[in-house]
């Protein structure tokens, strides 16, 4: 094993901001659905704080020990400890915090994670790796902390269906990630905030930074960005009103069903609440849109799953 134990690093705390773990690497990378590289470097750079547990993880908290304990029925060849905290041996600045590890005569395996998923979403045949790529990213990050080789996840799906899925240890993409991960400490050390972007994460950063009103206070906006958020407006309320007829015409071609499926890709997703009418949810991570002109086997060869 290429790390050590230590005690667990509380997210948020003065020492989690020294470190680079496996949930901040995804953020670094632009692939966190939480985080964007402006609003993670900003909280470690002490000028905002860190948002409070979302409903989801805290539901992900919750369901863990029922996911590892399925994990653990399905390998009864491995014996099923603990994740704990572990810094990288060479690079102290190196976090990773899995949710387990399994072990064969006491001897690290492969790394175990635990996730649930409402809609099943970017999640592709169990028994494969086709996982979300923020979750690949973690992993990713954990195996090359601690030296291991596969992560094997537990996920539980809305539906209440228990699915399997390896990923195995790429080396060239872990150093990839480790080169990222050291220039983005070095930005924070230079002072160079990232550039701001669509994430709404930063947008929430952005807001946090200025929370006050000087009602004498007027900014006289430069010709390139006044056009920016004009052309963007417009645009946006054009937009609005493509997604709402293309979201009725699903809803219609649907009916009753429960999931729109497009090559193995969940579109959206039909839900109610308190019994309430249906409505539709657009699914997570969407597959670019194909061009009007395309066929099947176009598609095919453009690597969209059949």
């Amino acid at each position: 094993m290429t790390a050590r134990r230590i005690p667990t690093v509380a997210p948020g705390s003065a020492e989690w901001l020294t470190y680079m773990s496996a949930s901040k690497i995804s953020a670094v990378l632009g692939l966190s659905p939480w985080e964007s590289p402006y609003s993670l470097w900003c909280q470690m750079a002490g000028l905002t704080t860190r948002d409070e547990q979302t409903k989801e993880q805290a539901r992900g908290h919750y369901l863990e020990s029922s996911i590892a304990a399925w994990l653990a029925d399905q390998h009864p060849e491995y014996q099923l400890a603990d994740g704990g905290c572990w810094v990288n041996d060479a690079r102290p600045w190196q976090l990773a915090s899995p949710d387990g590890l399994l072990l064969a005569d006491g001897e690290l395996v492969e790394l175990a994670e635990y996730k649930t998923d409402a809609d099943g979403s970017g999640w592709g045949e169990p028994g494969t790796d086709e996982v979300p790529l923020y979750y690949r990213a973690q992993v990713l990050w954990q195996m090359d902390t601690l030296g291991a080789k596969r992560t094997r996840f537990g996920v539980l799906t809305g539906r209440l269906e228990f699915r399997e899925y390896v990923v195995d240890y790429d080396p060239i993409d872990a150093q990839i990630m480790r080169e990222r991960a050291e220039e983005f400490l070095d930005s924070l050390l230079w002072q160079e905030m990232p550039d701001l972007d669509a994430h709404p994460a930063t947008y929430e950063a952005v807001k946090f930074l200025h929370p006050d009103i000087e009602a004498k206070n007027d900014f006289d906006v430069p010709d390139d960005l006044a056009a920016e958020f004009l052309t963007a407006t417009t645009e946006a309320d054009a937009s609005a009103k493509r997604v709402a007829q293309a979201r009725t015409r699903l809803a219609a071609a649907m009916g009753p069903a429960r999931r729109a499926r497009w090559r193995g890709h969940t579109l959206a997703t039909r839900q109610a609440k308190g019994g309430g009418t249906p409505y539709l949810v657009a699914g997570r991570n969407l597959p670019a849109a194909p061009a009007a002109d395309m066929t099947s086997s176009d598609l095919e060869l453009s690597g969209v799953a059949a």
